[in-house]
């Protein structure tokens, strides 16, 4: 288990290690241990830990990227599957790298709106990496939105099979 994953869900949670401690019967230097990778918890002290934060463990598919080169620009990464993000990472504000939004660095897109969002899907979709796909692309979201997009012919035409394995 990664100690990066039990803090931020601690964090998430709103809790001091404390707190946290207190709640699941350990102490506050054993669960920053566990938070530094100075010692690893059992898997039901994990499960322990969660649930007193108000988090479920649980396990996810694994997303896979395929490289797929174009005629012009960068090359286009496809998934084999799609993957949600949180509602707090679904309807964020945010401001794209200058790597992904090169023509327009600085902009803000609300994801709370839908065309903000679409907006920022397009530039993602056409720039993006796996890591900033995953981080700013939720896969229920960009179905809703996909016949809107305004993409590449050859970029919608690598994306369709997975978008049609959803809404059959």
């Amino acid at each position: 288990m990664g100690a990066e994953l039990l803090e931020r869900v601690r964090l998430e949670a709103g809790l001091s290690q404390e707190v946290l401690a207190a709640r699941a019967g350990t102490s506050r230097s054993t669960l920053s241990a566990y938070e530094h990778g100075r010692k690893s918890p059992t898997l039901s002290t994990v499960d322990r830990l969660f649930d007193r934060a108000g988090f479920d463990l649980s396990a996810e598919p694994r997303v896979h990227f395929v490289e797929h080169a174009r005629r012009r620009g960068r090359p286009v990464f496809v998934p084999d599957r799609l993957w949600r993000l949180s509602l707090t990472e679904s309807f964020a504000t945010v401001v794209l790298p200058r790597s992904l939004n090169w023509s327009r660095p600085g902009a803000v897109f609300v994801l709370a709106e839908q065309r903000a969002r679409a907006r920022c899907y397009e530039v993602v979709l056409r720039e993006g990496m796996p890591d900033d796909l995953r981080a700013y692309v939720d896969g229920a979201l960009l179905v809703d939105l996909w016949s809107e997009l305004v993409l590449p012919r050859e970029l919608r035409t690598l994306w369709q099979p997975l978008i049609d394995d959803v809404v059959r």
